[in-house]
C-alpha cells in the first residue's frame, strides 16, 4: 500500500501447532516416564517421547499403503 498501511504479517498465521506438539510431548513423557523404572530407562524414555510422531507416521503410512 502506498499511503504507508503495509502490515508486516510475518510470522503469523502459524496456528497453535506448537502447542499441540508441546502437549503431546508432555503427555508422551508422562506415559513413557511411569513405565520406567531406573536412570537409564528414564532416559530412554524421554527420547521415546521426542520421537514417537516418527512411529507414528510410519506406522500410518504404512498401513494406508496396505489398505
Amino acid at each position: 500500500m502506498a499511503d504507508g498501511k503495509d502490515r508486516n504479517w510475518g510470522g503469523r498465521g502459524r496456528g497453535g501447532g506448537s502447542l499441540a506438539y508441546l502437549l503431546a510431548l508432555i503427555g508422551a513423557m508422562v506415559y513413557f516416564i511411569q513405565q520406567a523404572h531406573g536412570f537409564w530407562p528414564v532416559v530412554l524414555a524421554i527420547l521415546k517421547a521426542i520421537v514417537w510422531p516418527v512411529f507414528l507416521v510410519y506406522d500410518v503410512l504404512k498401513f494406508i499403503h496396505a489398505g
